[in-house]
């Protein structure tokens, strides 16, 4: 299938945990900076078969430091409650509507274009599936830095668990499923972190929006959960590292995580 298919980067500049996010420098491997939403922006261009790629905001520094490294703008109101609603919004102002819709948040520049691939791959070979998202099995490492966030009262990764169809069950910030086993670096554990992307119809989306924020979506701070909460499936496709390490930027503690994977890539 030739499913028309773009890329939307929602971005915010007033983040209750880190102010300004969007615009935060991140050092690559030459020592370059780069703002976060321009990284973020070259992990979305760097996937294959996509259309477009877009950034939407509500601030016009961003969109003024996203013109000036090239990218395409949407504004979008500033009542979006969350990225989800800020893509929906932003496909109002596109003249003709794509036939799948990514949302890469604009805090995950260490997205590797293969997760995004599965999720395009997962939902023109499945066109009963309405939305997507990825998922990475924890190794001891990945888990231990997520238990370390929650013992320090820090919002880490998010992690799913799902049936055997791979339709999510639940996503949480804590660590689900809830295992007391030590883990080597290296070991395969039962938990899965959830990757800050998705895949969605329109309509889907347009749904999402009209429906407004549920309890469990404002009790984790999590966007899919709306989803969960109206009945909507929620495909997690497993994705494998590659050995790459994958953090988002949730706290300014994780630049040093993110800049030292970008070195270690070789990414400039």
């Amino acid at each position: 299938m030739n499913d028309k298919v773009i890329i939307v980067i929602p971005a915010r500049y007033a983040s209750t945990r880190y102010p300004g996010k969007p615009l935060a420098p991140l050092k690559g491997a030459t020592g370059k900076a780069k703002p976060l939403i321009e990284r973020s922006w070259d992990a979305a261009k760097a996937v294959a078969g996509v259309s477009e790629v877009y950034i939407a905001t509500d601030d016009a520094g961003i969109a003024r430091e996203a013109e000036r490294f090239g990218a395409k703008v949407l504004m979008t109101g500033e009542d979006c409650a969350n990225g989800t609603e800020r893509v929906a919004d932003a496909l109002q102002h596109l003249p003709d509507l794509p036939d799948i819709v990514v949302n890469l948040q604009g805090d995950a520049p260490l997205t590797p274009s293969w997760f995004l691939s599965a999720l395009i791959d997962e939902m023109r070979d499945n066109p009963d599936v309405q939305m997507a998202t990825p998922v990475l099995r924890c190794d001891g490492e990945m888990l231990a830095n997520l238990r370390e966030d929650r013992r320090n009262g820090r919002v880490g990764g998010t992690t799913a668990v799902f049936d055997v169809n791979h339709d999510a069950l639940y996503f949480s910030k804590e660590v689900v499923p809830y295992t007391d086993d030590s883990y080597n670096a290296q070991t395969m554990t039962p938990v899965f972190h959830h990757v800050g992307a998705y895949a969605y119809r329109p309509a889907t989306l347009k749904a999402y929006h009209d429906w407004g924020v549920c309890e469990l979506e404002q009790l984790e701070g999590l966007e899919q959960l709306r989803f969960l909460q109206r009945g909507v499936r929620v495909r997690c496709v497993e994705v494998e590292a590659r050995g790459t390490v994958f953090w988002e930027l949730n706290n300014p503690t994780d630049v040093e995580r993110i800049e030292a994977e970008l070195k270690r890539r070789g990414v400039e």
